[in-house]
Order: C-alpha cells, then sequence, then structure tokens
C-alpha cells in the first residue's frame, strides 16, 4: 500500500487566503476503491475533483489507493490516525466498514460517496443513478435501429439494478416494444474490471439483436466500448464521460458528478461548514446528467435533445416519477 500527496506550490501556497489556512486544520484524505484512480469512470472523476480543489485553492491532500479487499479497515483507520480531515471513502462496498470504524474517531469527519452510513461524523452522499440512466435510455430507444439495447453491469448489487431499471424505463418510455437485454458482469468485486468479460457479453448481446449497449461496470466497461466499437454499435458510458473514448461510437455517457462529491466535501471542511448527514444528487442539482461534447455531437439529433430535455424538466417537477429499484428491490419493467 503506498500514500501519495499531492503538495501545493510555492505559488499557489503564496495566493491562499490566509481565512482559509486557518479553517483548514487538517488535509483531507481520499481513499480511492478498487480498480484504481485511473479507471477512466468512478474513481477517475473522484480523483478529478480532488484534483480541480487543489488547482482552485492550492490545498493538499493525503491519497490512498486500495489493492485488495482485506486492505479497507487498515487504509480507513491509518487515514484517521494520520489526522486526514475530512477522510472521503469511495464506493458501496466501504459502508460495512464505515460504520465499524467511525464510531473509534468522533472528531473525524467521514465523507462516503455512493452508499448511506448513519453514523453522527458521517456524510453520505448517494445519487439519483435512475433519473440520469432513464434519460439515456430514452436516447438509446430514440437511437437503436433494431428494437433491441442493452446493459452490461459490474457486480450484481441493487446499486447497479438501480442503474439497470432507470434505463429499462426511458427506452420504454420511447419505444414501449423494444426488447431490453440486460447482464452482470459477476458476483465479486472482480466484476469491476474485468474488460475483456465485458467484451464478451457486448458481443453476445448483438448477437441477440442490440445496437445499443449501455456500462454500469467500472473497468469492466471499458471493454464494453471498445467492443462496441469494433462491432460497429453504440455504446454508453458511465459515471466519467466517456465520450471521447470512442469518438462516433458512445452516445453518451450517463455522468454521475462524484468529482463534485469530493470538491464540495474538502471544500466545506476547508470552510468549518461540511455538514454530516444525507446529501442526494440528481438532476435538480446536477448530480446526474447526460453528456454531450464535439465526440457525440453527430450522434444525437435535436429532436431527441428537446424530448429528453422535457422528460428532464418532468421528473424534476415531479411530473416524471422514474421508479428507483431500492426502494422495493423491483423494477415496473421487465430486465
Amino acid at each position: 500500500m503506498t500514500i501519495t500527496r499531492t503538495l501545493m506550490g510555492a505559488a499557489a501556497t503564496l495566493a491562499l487566503s490566509a481565512g482559509l489556512a486557518a479553517a483548514q486544520d487538517s488535509e483531507p484524505g481520499l481513499i480511492i476503491d478498487l480498480g484504481g484512480k485511473f479507471d477512466k469512470s468512478f474513481n477517475e472523476s473522484a480523483y478529478v475533483g480532488a484534483q480541480r480543489w487543489v488547482e482552485d485553492t492550492g490545498g493538499e491532500y493525503a491519497e490512498i489507493e486500495l489493492a485488495n479487499e482485506a486492505q479497507r479497515e487498515q487504509t480507513m483507520r491509518r487515514m484517521a490516525e494520520r489526522g486526514a480531515n475530512p477522510v472521503v471513502v469511495l464506493g458501496f462496498a466501504n459502508a460495512s466498514t464505515l460504520e465499524a470504524v467511525a464510531p473509534d474517531y468522533p472528531e473525524t469527519d467521514f465523507v462516503i460517496v455512493d452508499m448511506v452510513v448513519e453514523q453522527p461524523n458521517v456524510k453520505s452522499v448517494v445519487f439519483s443513478e435512475h433519473e440520469g440512466s432513464y434519460l439515456v435510455g430514452m436516447m438509446a430507444g430514440m437511437a437503436s435501429e433494431t428494437g433491441t439495447v442493452s446493459f452490461i453491469g459490474g457486480m450484481d448489487v441493487p446499486l447497479i439494478s438501480k442503474f439497470a431499471c432507470g434505463y429499462a424505463q426511458g427506452v420504454k418510455a420511447v419505444n414501449p416494444d423494444a426488447n431490453v437485454i440486460v447482464n452482470m458482469t459477476g458476483t465479486t468485486p472482480a466484476a469491476w474490471n474485468d474488460p475483456v468479460k465485458g467484451a464478451e457479453l457486448t458481443r453476445s448481446q448483438i448477437s441477440q439483436g442490440s445496437d445499443v449497449v449501455f456500462a454500469a461496470a467500472g473497468g469492466t466497461g471499458i471493454g464494453v466500448l471498445q467492443a462496441a466499437a469494433d462491432e460497429g454499435i453504440l455504446s454508453i458510458g458511465v459515471d466519467s464521460n466517456q465520450n471521447h473514448l470512442h469518438p462516433g461510437s458512445v452516445l453518451t455517457s450517463m455522468v454521475k458528478r462524484v468529482d463534485n462529491a469530493v470538491y464540495d466535501a474538502f471544500t466545506a471542511s476547508a470552510a468549518g461548514e461540511l455538514e454530516t448527514g444525507i446529501t442526494v444528487m440528481g438532476l435538480e442539482n446536477e448530480g446526474v446528467a447526460y453528456a454531450m461534447d464535439e465526440n457525440n455531437a453527430d450522434l444525437i439529433t435535436e429532436e431527441m435533445i428537446a424530448v429528453v430535455e422535457e422528460a428532464s424538466d418532468a421528473i424534476v417537477a415531479g411530473e416524471i416519477q422514474v421508479h428507483d429499484y431500492l426502494s422495493d428491490n423491483s423494477c415496473p419493467v421487465d430486465l
């Protein structure tokens, strides 16, 4: 296990205001989950948020990348004992560990991204993935020429079914007769980092008629997007904007602003304003979104954007209710 620290430059140090320096009694800590900080997805988004905070403030933070499951508790305790505050941990798999660790460090604030941990010194940041997935599902349904689209998840857990269910609802909203194929990569954490299996699943789905595939599978998704590009179908990225990975092949990306969650936690703590409890990031506060840029501009028509934007406004207004799989572990459409 290695610990790295991002240090402030001399010029940035001079530019840092005295007020901020006084408020920031401790440097924050970031624990990168399995898969590495350059997974081009969830972890990388968090890293980008931390780096943006460094650039904006001249601050510094401690960082650890997990190498295996056995390191979760040791790493959290190590961060807290070295004085990092807040300690930001990524991913639902850290929830049970944080439940046990947080009470032992009552003076340390913890932030968990992607799960709820109910402890007085924990801030939980969760996302309305079903809403963003609904919008990219609408895009998939409108872009599909075969009427069959697909989804590949990473580890088979309820959170990933939340993506799949939102996606399927969006597809069916624009094409009630569409067929949605859903596959999960596996049942262990290895499912997040198996691009070869992701590619195999993609080719299998293509053989069943899929011409648009949405990957919510961490590093495994890189194999999904590559196979889709190789086979000439469209793909949809996740967490980070992955449109640039295969320009003209990635229809869009369902972006989760994990970067904002990390940036906001670091910023609030430095100002002495970090509030524990639960924060939900959805369409109304730009916590989730679909990605548009020069890499997918030719794939998305003005009509598609108009339909999706109307739906987005209706979701925010409460006029469209996208079912959250986590509310009852069920989906109103077949998966």
